[in-house]
């Protein structure tokens, strides 16, 4: 495996690239063109002088995340094959400058959602957390007024003002869109894109939808062994994966994350592994990476991993603020980098022990 950061750019992340080269083990960064929108070419000379910054701080581009998709695309409008096409010219300047894998995710309107963006837990670090009651008890605007005030004053992604600024009407648009439905523009775009990925061996690793059940009745598709073998099956190609983020289906847990990963083989081409701490299903926070302080077994998750040869890129993933850091919810250095010492250990041990 190769370990790694994600970096937002110049201008929109707070951590550097020299922070960045100079934690333990981390040789590469996930980045992004992060003042992109969603249907956007991106120029290959923009891609070109990106990785040409992160080259020139000692480290490489290991992938992007994320080349977001366009709503279109996910509602299956008449519109979806232009902005396919843009997708389309976007891998291949991706390819072109030697980029080999993309993280997306298919979810509707919105990324992810929290609560909280700075709840303080007992030893004074704050950290993103959920309760499903609050989101009963609020609108996607509304949540995203309550986002804002804790974000730092960074933009979230996922929740763009952009983006909300549209959002009745995009609920509108879903509002008759099933799980069956997503899948089939799922499908649909995946058929379009993978000669591009065959051509430039572009890895897309799909993310899972966060949390792992359906929020404000939008439709939620990767969510669980079940849901993430049928999209594998569906388009049987090798350069159709994952990202195996433990966070993100760990926020259901009926679901056996190592199992998960085993049953994936050769399809998880990125990892996100992180920590939760429940309170009950409905009330959970982000933790420190370490297995004691959550409720997954990390080593367990790390093992399994290692067990199917995962060789991809792997990176820390949400973060606590600790030690008076203010950055962008979840994405400080301090708490990431402790993470990614973390692993790197857990993944050592485990070789080491795997040789005897």
């Amino acid at each position: 495996m190769e370990m790694t950061m994600r970096w937002f750019g110049t201008g929109f992340d707070t951590v550097t690239l020299e922070q960045i080269r100079q934690v333990p083990g981390v040789t590469g960064v996930i980045t992004t063109l992060y003042d992109t929108m969603p249907g956007d070419v991106w120029p290959q000379e923009r891609i070109h002088a990106l990785k040409k910054e992160v080259e020139a701080a000692g480290l490489r581009i290991a992938g992007i995340e994320s080349v977001n998709v366009h709503e279109d695309i996910k509602l299956g409008r008449d519109t979806r094959d232009q902005y396919i096409a843009n997708y389309i010219e976007t891998l291949e300047n991706l390819g072109k400058e030697d980029i080999h894998l993309v993280c997306y995710n298919f979810m509707p309107v919105f990324d992810w959602t929290r609560t909280e963006l700075a709840r303080v837990r007992p030893d004074g670090s704050k950290v993103m957390a959920y309760r499903q009651d609050a989101v009963d008890q609020l609108t996607p605007e509304t949540m995203f007024d309550r986002m804002s005030v804790d974000s730092n004053g960074a933009l979230l992604p996922g929740w763009e003002p952009e983006r909300m600024a549209h959002i009745k009407e995009m609920f509108e648009a879903y509002k008759d869109v099933s799980a069956d439905d997503l899948f089939d523009n799922l499908k649909y775009f995946l058929e379009k894109i993978m000669p591009v990925c065959n051509k430039y061996d572009i890895k897309m690793a799909i993310h899972p939808d966060d949390p792992a059940w359906p929020i404000f009745g939008l439709p939620r598709i990767i969510i669980n062994k079940e849901n993430i073998l049928r999209m594998c099956s569906m388009v049987d190609d090798p350069h159709n994966g994952v990202t195996f983020c433990s966070g993100s289906y760990g926020t259901n847990l009926k679901n056996d994350l190592p199992d998960m990963i085993r049953s994936l083989k050769g399809r998880i081409h990125f990892a996100h592994v992180r920590n939760l701490q429940f309170h009950s299903q409905e009330d959970f926070e982000e933790s420190a990476h370490l297995s004691a302080d959550g409720s997954f077994d990390m080593y367990e998750i790390v093992k399994a991993l290692y067990d199917i040869g995962f060789d991809g890129p792997i990176r820390p993933d949400h973060g606590r603020a600790i030690w008076g850091e203010v950055s962008m919810p979840g994405y400080g250095l301090y708490d990431r980098a402790l993470g990614a010492a973390y692993i790197n250990g857990l993944w050592e041990a485990i070789e080491k022990s795997s040789r005897k």
